[in-house]
């Protein structure tokens, strides 16, 4: 590696957090890692090996070709694909095994079509729009319906129905859910009554497995707290998977008056000393942190002045003698006593630590720390 800006990755503590989750529900329900999105920028293939090895039999992906590179490099865990089965993927879902998301007849008919020509199942979740608006059937007709042309689908299986929160994350002081979650739960159980109740269910996403047990069902979806960022307040020790990490690759100083950095943003005050990062933008190292955010250098903060470029961000390294070139700059993770995670940044970038994580772009290369 020439260029010293990477992505460090504990498997380790992808290992810890699923099974800190597994200890937290009930032995007959199931963790099911979701992996989609690259494993929220950690590295799909590794992140399931891991999870797998851990004992988990059970994996999300959004779409189908992930599932299928998952299929294709050897994981056998159940995969469920989260987004809604089509004609197009169909064939090559059913192939590999992988389970779809059902929640119109049309699509149920022309699975146990294919499914008929392969001679082979096809296996499906059903997906119940309790309150999300994205996609699942919302009324008692529509489950009735469903029902009625899986039951006639004899090639067609299922295998588990589940729903998803849109405000699971936003809990009371007391870490109570709110009333529109609780409207969801509600209006799952009702719907869920159209099908056979043998079938298992999963609607917990990482926030509702850790404030709501009476909606862990048969399995829960560990997300963003299998990389270490839970949703909600918690005492469970979960650990940030990912690190950050790149070099100083100058250093100078600048006088009262100088400007730094496109647009003239920043323009010192004072005598200074600033030194220029190797990582901006076109890492996935947002442009809006541009004069908010901060890394750590020689184990202290140092914030970001001027906009940040393509391929170079300016730092303030005025209180910091010992920064030079060759510097380690960390930008998510720990150096001495101090600690940056994807939570802080994402509230310099007025995100969530979902998108920093995702954004880390492919040119920034994944190390990953073995399972010991």
């Amino acid at each position: 590696m020439i260029r010293q800006n990477q992505a460090i990755i504990d498997l380790n503590a992808i290992r810890d957090n699923y099974r800190l989750m597994v200890s937290q529900v009930p032995q007959d329900v199931r963790v099911m890692a979701v992996v989609k999105a690259n494993a929220y920028g950690h590295g799909m293939l590794e992140v399931a090996r891991t999870v797998e090895a851990a004992g988990c039999r059970d994996l999300a992906v959004a779409i189908p070709e992930e599932g299928a590179q998952l299929r294709e490099n050897g994981i056998k865990a159940n995969i469920l694909v989260l987004g809604a089965a089509t004609d197009a993927a169909a064939e090559t879902a059913i192939k590999l095994g992988l389970t779809q998301t059902v929640f119109e007849p049309d699509t149920v008919k022309a699975l146990n079509e294919t499914a008929e020509e392969l001679g082979l199942p096809a296996y499906v979740h059903i997906k119940l729009d309790t309150g999300m608006g994205r996609i699942g059937l919302r009324t008692q007709g529509e489950a009735e319906a469903l029902a009625l042309a899986l039951q006639q689908a004899k090639r067609v299986k299922v295998t588990g129905i589940y729903t998803h929160f849109a405000d699971a994350d936003n809990v009371d002081d007391n870490g109570e859910i709110n009333d529109y979650t609780q409207k969801q739960l509600a209006s799952f159980e009702a719907l869920r009554a159209c099908f056979d109740p043998g079938i298992p269910a999963h609607v917990s996403n990482s926030a509702m497995s850790l404030v709501s047990p009476q909606a862990h069902f048969s399995m829960i979806r560990q997300g963003i707290s299998l990389y270490g960022y839970p949703p909600v307040k918690t005492n469970l020790d979960f650990h940030h998977a990912l690190r950050w990490e790149t070099e100083i690759v100058y250093v100078k100083e600048i006088a009262v008056g100088d400007s730094v950095s496109y647009g003239c943003t920043f323009t010192a005050d004072k005598p200074m000393r600033v030194a220029t990062v190797a990582v901006g933008y076109g890492d996935g190292y947002h442009r809006l942190m541009s004069n908010r955010g901060q890394m750590l250098v020689e184990g202290k903060r140092a914030n970001i002045i001027g906009r940040i470029c393509m391929d170079q961000t300016i730092v303030d390294v005025t209180d910091i003698p010992q920064a030079k070139v060759g510097s380690r700059a960390v930008l998510i993770g720990t150096q001495g006593n101090d600690q940056i995670g994807a939570d802080e940044l994402a509230g310099w970038a007025e995100t969530i630590s979902y998108e920093i994580l995702l954004a880390i772009t492919a040119r920034v290369p994944r190390t990953y720390l073995p399972v010991q």
